[in-house]
């Protein structure tokens, strides 16, 4: 009998190599796509957006991955709620636009309508015997960091309170809870949305790829991180930032899906910032009195990611679309009190990364081509991949 496509898998897990990259097979098969928004995807936490999104009761927005779709909105109450946009009745999406303001949410097939909270307010000529309290939007749940929103569709999601309580006081300074949203785009790439995410976790690529980035940013190089690093934390301490670092992954993490990582490096001399010619972008975020030339890597969960400078925070999401769909998602946040024209240039403040993505787009496109053929066999990992392996492990670990 031959073998189906999850027991191919299942067998390539347990003979995968220490060091090595994945095998073709992970980034080719629908069988193993479907099972990772299954098993991986749907529950993990994944970061949606900040609540300055929705500021108001009745605001919303949508967030959609794979074959999902998850309503976020601000109830009654002021609270932050996440529903599947699936229809109690027959299955439809029941909110169509992307965001908005809605005082109920009502399906566009039969009419059922549903609260902020979630809760069924009507189904038309269901007869006597229907109770719709049974019959409620599904619940998605929803965890809220200094202002980040992250949802997990799971009833049972990774614990993230405890290492979140020891990641709150480092990133205080910053203010997160109070930012707003200067931009957002989004940069679709034919790849698996595994090769998306490996291209962000190492720098091995950085040099080579992204002339813009390696310019201005240490990281390319750990011998450079050595060699800044500590005329950093002199100035990071000076402008109201803890120098200390957080590694709650892999076996420090509470448990698979629990992952925070918290670490701030040097830009190189010159750059105050991520911009073009060095100087600031953006008012200095929450508590900061200055710039210090360094960026911190933070990531909460294994799928949210974000860098943080002195004066803005960009998040990244590589968000499954199909097999070989994904888009890369940006978000630029700048401090609450900014004006556009004012404290910042939408064009200036987002000009690095955005650049960089396009670099992102092409060599993952360029990966996943050359993974497609049938002669791929994975190679060892770089020492500047060091993060991959962690990935592998926890991905292992989910399904």
């Amino acid at each position: 009998m031959p073998k189906d496509d999850l027991q191919v898998m299942r067998e390539l897990m347990e003979s995968h190599r220490e060091g090595f990259a994945l095998e073709r097979h992970f980034y080719t098969s629908r069988a193993v796509y479907d099972n990772d928004i299954k098993m991986f995807w749907n529950r993990n936490w994944i970061w949606v957006g900040h609540v300055s999104q929705i500021a108001e009761p009745g605001d919303y927005f949508l967030f959609d991955y794979g074959p999902e779709s998850v309503i976020v909105v601000r109830d009654r109450d002021g609270d932050v709620r996440a529903h599947l946009n699936v229809c109690r009745h027959r299955g439809s999406r029941v909110c169509l636009e992307k965001q908005g303001t809605a005082r109920v949410f009502s399906c566009p097939y039969h009419a059922w309508t549903f609260g902020l909270d979630g809760r069924l307010r009507g189904g038309r000529a269901m007869g006597p015997d229907f109770d719709p309290s049974d019959y409620g939007l599904f619940p998605v749940q929803v965890q809220i960091f200094q202002g980040l929103i992250f949802i997990c569709a799971d009833e049972n999601p990774p614990p993230l309170a405890k290492s979140l309580d020891r990641l709150a006081r480092l990133s205080a300074p910053m203010g997160l809870e109070n930012l707003k949203l200067a931009h957002e785009a989004s940069y679709p790439v034919p790849a698996n949305w595994k090769l998306a995410l490996e291209n962000y976790l190492e720098c091995y690529h950085c040099a080579p790829s992204h002339q813009e980035y390696s310019r201005s940013h240490s990281l390319k190089d750990p011998a450079d991180v050595e060699k800044y690093g500590a005329a950093l934390r002199e100035r990071s301490a000076a402008i109201g930032l803890p120098v200390e670092e957080l590694d709650l992954t892999g076996p420090n993490a509470q448990a698979p899906g629990s992952d925070v990582y918290w670490r701030r490096y040097p830009l190189f001399p010159g750059y105050q910032t991520g911009s073009r010619d060095g100087g600031p972008l953006a008012p200095p975020l929450g508590q900061l009195t200055g710039h210090d030339g360094g960026a911190t890597d933070l990531a909460i969960g294994t799928l949210n990611y974000f860098l943080i400078y002195a004066d803005h925070l960009v998040g990244y999401r590589f968000v499954p679309r199909g097999l070989q769909e994904t888009d890369i998602q940006i978000a630029w946040y700048v401090r609450g009190d900014a004006e556009e024209g004012r404290d910042y240039d939408k064009e200036a403040l987002t000009w690095l990364w955005h650049v960089t993505s396009l670099d992102d787009e092409r060599i993952i496109r360029h990966n996943q081509e050359g993974v497609n053929s049938h002669r791929f066999v994975p190679g060892p990992l770089s020492e500047m991949e060091w993060s991959l392996p962690g990935f592998y492990r926890s991905y292992f670990r989910m399904l």
